[in-house]
């Protein structure tokens, strides 16, 4: 999927956040190129993720996040046939 948009714009996107030195510059950055909802939107995703990998059922997950089983579906498919993203991230929060 990212070799169908990377280009070197995108990559300076990547390569920037990941210069923050602390959680308030990542925060401040994110807050004016995002919109409140979009940051819901990911955080919503990552925490759906992080439910799967333990195993949690749609059902419950939806209960606790508010997703729907179309967004808990897909993450569960890029945690299951994706770039791996998601499953590095986990380990990142020491999730796995």
């Amino acid at each position: 999927m990212m070799d169908k948009i990377k280009n070197p714009i995108i990559n300076r996107l990547f390569e920037t956040i990941m210069k923050f030195e602390d959680l308030q510059e990542c925060e401040a950055f994110f807050e004016d190129i995002c919109t409140i909802k979009e940051i819901q939107d990911m955080s919503q995703r990552l925490e759906v993720a992080r439910l799967l990998n333990k195993s949690i059922c749609y059902t419950e997950i939806s209960k606790r996040t508010g997703a729907s089983t179309a967004t808990i579906s897909r993450v569960n498919k890029c945690l299951n046939y994706g770039s791996d993203g998601y499953k590095k991230a986990l380990l990142k929060m020491g999730e796995e």
